[in-house]
C-alpha cells in the first residue's frame, strides 16, 4: 500500500470525528462567512475539545487562528479548516516516530506491549507482526497473557495466520518464564523482531504493573537494552480515559509509545492529539479498522488532515 492509498484510507476511516468536526465548524460560520470575536472563538476552542483534542492543544490552535484572523484575515471556511490543520499538524509534529529495527545489531529487536484489557492489544500485536513481516522483518510473539481467557489461543490464531511462530505455556503460566523462553528461541533462530502481548486488567492495578516489572527485570537481565520498545495500546473511543491509562502506566513503566486503536469507530479522534501534547509521547502506530493491514504508521499532517478534511 503507497503513501496515497494510506492517506485515503485514513481520511475514510476518521468519518466519524471529521463530521464532528465539520458540522461544528458548520453551525459555528452559518452561510459560509467568517467573522471572528470572542463568542465565536470560544465556541470554535469548545468545538476541539469536545473531540477530545485537550484544552491546552485547543487553546494553542485557537489562539494561533486568533492572531492570524487580526492579521490577514480568513476569506473562507477552507482557509480557516487549512490552518487549523497546519496547526493541529505542527501540535503533533514531535509525536512522529518510527521504529528503527536496522539501527539495532543485535537480534532480536523486542517490543513489549502493554494495556489493560478490551483495548485491542493482542489483535495490535499481530496488526504490528504482520507490518514487520511487509517491512522485511522476520517475527516471533510471545503468549504472555496468561491470566485472560483464550488470549494464548488468540494470539495462536493469528500466529497461524501469518505464518508467525508464536511461544506460550499454558493458562495461568509464569508470563516472565514465557518472556525469557520467547527471548532466547528468537535469540536461537535469529528472529529480527520479538513482539510480547503482556497481560492487561479491567483496571489497572498492583498485580498487573508487577508482572510487567517481572517481565522487564527478567528480560534486561539477559540484555540491558531490552525490551527497546514497550508500547502501551489504547481504545481511542474512550478518550480521555485513555489519556488516564497513558499516565498511570507511564508512572510505573517507561513507555516509548502509544498505539492508539478503534479510531473508525469514534467521533473522539482528537486523543491522539492529546496524548502528543499532554503527556509529550510518541504515537508510532493507529489503528483505523479491523483487518491485519488497519494499523498505520503515525503521519501527522495526514491525521490532522483527516481530522478536520471537507466531508466525502
Amino acid at each position: 500500500m503507497d503513501q496515497t492509498e494510506k492517506s485515503n484510507g485514513l481520511f475514510s476511516r476518521l468519518k466519524k470525528t471529521r463530521a464532528s468536526l465539520s458540522n461544528g465548524l458548520a453551525s459555528i460560520f452559518k452561510g459560509g462567512g467568517i467573522e471572528f470575536d470572542d463568542s465565536v472563538l470560544e465556541d470554535l476552542e469548545d468545538q476541539l475539545i469536545m473531540a477530545d483534542l485537550g484544552a491546552t492543544a485547543s487553546k494553542m490552535a485557537v489562539d494561533s487562528i486568533r492572531r492570524r484572523a487580526k492579521s490577514k484575515g480568513f476569506h473562507n471556511i477552507e482557509e480557516l479548516r487549512h490552518a487549523l490543520i497546519e496547526e493541529i499538524a505542527t501540535i503533533l509534529g514531535d509525536a512522529r516516530r518510527t521504529i528503527n529495527i536496522e539501527a539495532n545489531a543485535q537480534r532480536p529487536y523486542v517490543i513489549l506491549m502493554v494495556g489493560v484489557n478490551g483495548v485491542g492489544k493482542t489483535t495490535t500485536s499481530a496488526k504490528l507482526a504482520s507490518w514487520c513481516q511487509e517491512s522485511g522483518h522476520t517475527v516471533m510473539l510471545a503468549a504472555c497473557d496468561t491470566f485472560r481467557a483464550a488470549a494464548i489461543e488468540q494470539l495462536q490464531f493469528w500466529g497461524a495466520k501469518l505464518d508467525v511462530p508464536v511461544i506460550a505455556q499454558s493458562h495461568g503460566a509464569d508470563a516472565a518464564a514465557v518472556a525469557h523462553d520467547a527471548f532466547m528461541a528468537a535469540s536461537a533462530r535469529g528472529v529480527d523482531v520479538l513482539i510480547i502481548d503482556s497481560a492487561g486488567r479491567q483496571h489497572i492495578n498492583a498485580e498487573l504493573m508487577t508482572q510487567l516489572g517481572k517481565i522487564k527485570r527478567v528480560l534486561s537481565r539477559i540484555d540491558v537494552a531490552v525490551p527497546h520498545e514497550t508500547f502501551l495500546v489504547v481504545d481511542g473511543g474512550t478518550g480521555q480515559n485513555a489519556l488516564s491509562q497513558a499516565k498511570a502506566f507511564g508512572a510505573e513503566v517507561d513507555l516509548t509509545g502509544v498505539c492508539v486503536t478503534k479510531l473508525d469507530g469514534t467521533a473522539r479522534g482528537g486523543i491522539v492529539v492529546a496524548l502528543a501534547d499532554q503527556l509529550e509521547l510518541s504515537i508510532p502506530f493507529i489503528g483505523v479498522g479491523e483487518g491485519l493491514h488497519d494499523l498505520q504508521a503515525f503521519d501527522p499532517m495526514n491525521y490532522a488532515a483527516a481530522l478536520l478534511g471537507e466531508l466525502d
